[in-house]
């Protein structure tokens, strides 16, 4: 069983920054490549990036590919979504989700474990 917590979002203006974190519970998170999701109002949940167990690898949506960044540490079982030049379309529930064995996981079905979500809200 894993938890997974978020934290970070926030209020901030377009073309600025956020960084979120997710912190995981239990003892083998490196076994798990980890996802970043968001669901904007109205719309499906989307995938925006992912990560493998060791770190290693990492992909993205073509929305955000350049601007953001997933990273993670292990030791202190917390992955992280650096966002930059934040756009109003960016406006969402951002979600960290945990898959165990390889990455390049992109489907909501694929992942076991969700946090609850941060809202990060992006004006013009």
């Amino acid at each position: 069983q894993v938890q997974l917590v978020e934290s970070g979002g926030g209020l901030v203006q377009a073309g600025g920054s956020l960084r979120l974190s997710c912190a995981a519970s239990g003892r083998t998170f490196s076994s798990y490549a980890m996802g970043w999701f968001r669901q904007a109002p109205g719309k499906q949940r989307e995938f925006v990036g992912g990560i493998s167990g060791n770190g290693r690898t990492t992909y993205y949506a073509d929305s955000v590919e350049g601007r953001f960044t997933v990273s993670r540490d292990n030791a202190k079982n917390t992955v992280y979504l650096q966002m930059n030049s934040l756009k109003p379309e960016d406006t969402a529930v951002y979600y960290c989700a945990a898959v165990y064995g390889s990455p390049w996981h992109t489907a909501e079905a694929e992942y076991d474990y969700w946090g609850q979500g941060t809202q990060v809200t992006v004006s013009s």
